[in-house]
């Protein structure tokens, strides 16, 4: 019996509209790619959900694309999951790769969504995570802190350049007022807001508060100028929408050592999955250059891949950014559970079918 691809999709609708620098998203469409054996009765279960403003394959032409995937892939009709399968899907299309690659895990590892066996998919431990705090007014964002720290998190996200950055600043003044850094470590994400004039003295003012880094403060693109606020910038800088699109490993190599970030912050629905998450994560090492993993509002299924491929990683005590899969009201019923700023996998829970 050949192997069969399909796909399904489901409109992913926030609980709150979820803002940043580039406007506020209100649902999420998730597209499943289902690889499946009706003769061994195995389903292995992947997302591709391209992220409005930031994925290379948001377009109005994705189905069609994720269909001829499939004609193609059926077409071949295949008895086990191919080595080469990266080829049957171009690098610009990255969140499709990253849906193909964790379906066929999925599938080889018999559609029971642990795609990898360690102590996190096992149940055994579970994985630190910053606590997200989305733009909005003042009262929203104060809302948000307050229920992250009453809920346990020692690491905390803020989305900064949407408000007044006044304001902001007051935000993070707040926070250090009732935690220290000793007692909770801040970071901000600026989402390439900052004009570039500003950008050094806004790095300085946001000094004030100890932070332990900032995301991308300055559009992607400018390598010369990042370059030179990472060497002069007194918050360290991570790179996150800098590495979108670069998937040639020189020009990867180039970029690293032409900025010298502090860190990278690897989305694997927009860097082409996650072996190429893996490129950037041993290029990084090699620099001595630090990273951690992130979601990009994929359902609780593309969550749960990148979660467990994390947990591969000595990651310790290092919060990776994999809170996200509460931001959904009709998100796919999952094992993965939130309690104490960790995320955890509950193996004997059950799985929602996602179509």
């Amino acid at each position: 019996m050949a192997l069969r691809l399909r796909y399904s999709h489901r409109a992913l609708r926030f609980n709150f509209p979820a803002r940043t620098s580039r406007g506020a998203l209100t649902e999420h469409v998730a597209w499943y790619l289902h690889l499946s054996d009706d003769a061994a009765g195995i389903e292995g279960i992947g997302e591709a959900a391209p992220l409005a403003g930031l994925s290379p394959d948001y377009r109005p032409n994705f189905e069609t694309r994720l269909q001829r995937l499939c004609e193609e892939f059926n077409h071949l009709e295949l008895a086990e999951v191919p080595a080469n399968w990266l080829q049957l899907v171009e690098p610009e299309w990255p969140a499709l790769r990253f849906g193909l690659e964790t379906a066929l895990l999925d599938y080889q590892r018999g559609g029971r969504h642990q795609l990898f066996d360690n102590a996190f998919s096992r149940g055994e431990a579970g994985v630190r995570i910053n606590g997200l705090v989305w733009m909005g007014d003042a009262a929203f964002m104060q809302e948000q802190i307050r229920k992250k720290l009453a809920d346990g998190y020692r690491c905390l996200k803020m989305k900064i350049g949407g408000i007044d950055f006044e304001t902001e600043l007051a935000l993070l003044r707040s926070i250090r007022q009732v935690a220290s850094p000793a007692e909770l470590v801040l970071r901000v994400d600026a989402n390439g807001a900052f004009a570039l004039p500003d950008a050094q003295r806004k790095l300085e003012q946001l000094a004030e508060f100890a932070l332990h880094s900032i995301e991308q403060p300055i559009k992607a693109g400018q390598w010369q100028s990042l370059a030179a606020l990472c060497r002069t910038s007194p918050v360290p800088i991570a790179l996150d929408e800098e590495l979108i699109g670069v998937t040639d490993l020189g020009q990867q190599r180039m970029l690293l050592e032409q900025v010298q970030p502090a860190y990278v912050v690897l989305k694997p629905t927009l860097l082409g999955g996650l072996s190429a998450a893996g490129q950037w994560i041993a290029e990084a090492t090699r620099r001595n250059i630090g990273w951690w993993m992130t979601s990009a509002l994929e359902s609780n299924v593309g969550l749960n891949a990148i979660s467990q491929y994390t947990a591969e990683y000595p990651v310790g005590d290092f919060a990776q950014g994999l809170g996200t899969g509460q931001l959904y009201h009709n998100n796919v019923a999952s094992p993965l559970q939130v309690a104490g700023g960790h995320l955890h996998y509950n193996p004997i829970a059950s799985w929602e079918q996602p179509n």
